[in-house]
Formats: structure tokens, C-alpha cells, sequence
């Protein structure tokens, strides 16, 4: 019977570590990917100017999706520079 009690309680123990574990992971994973759709939105909205045509691939919506405005305004001067 204690055996039982001891058995229950590490196995509720490792369930609640397993939770935690994955609830940080989906929260990193959610925001990457909500960063990822706003880089994707941003690039979509800065290819509206006239002489701006960057390709919009998952290389570029990473970039921007982690970068930011800055991974815009990068882009941006790599295709000034003639590198995109």
C-alpha cells in the first residue's frame, strides 16, 4: 500500500514537470509563429512601394518574423545593394 502512495506521487510529479515543460515549449513555438505571420504581413505591406520587390519565401519571413523592423529595413538594404 505505501509502495502504491510513493509510486502515485512521483508519477504525479513527473506529470506536472512534463506540463510545465511543455506549456514553456508552446508558448516559444506560439510566438514564433505569431512573429512569423507578422513578418509576413510587414513584408507583404512593404512590397506595396513602387521599386521595392522582395521575394517573399520563408528565408525573408523568418527575417523579418525575428527581426522585426529591422529585419525589414535589412531586407530592404540587401535589395538596395543588389543582394535579393
Amino acid at each position: 500500500m505505501a509502495l502504491d502512495l510513493i509510486g502515485i506521487a512521483i508519477l504525479i510529479i513527473f506529470l506536472i514537470i512534463g506540463i510545465v515543460i511543455l506549456v514553456k515549449i508552446g508558448g516559444l513555438l506560439l510566438r514564433i509563429l505569431l512573429h512569423a505571420i507578422f513578418g509576413w504581413i510587414l513584408l507583404f505591406l512593404v512590397n506595396l512601394f513602387p521599386y521595392v520587390n522582395i521575394p517573399i519565401n520563408i528565408l525573408t519571413i523568418l527575417v523579418t518574423g525575428f527581426g522585426g523592423v529591422f529585419g525589414v529595413v535589412a531586407l530592404l538594404i540587401a535589395q538596395f545593394l543588389g543582394f535579393i
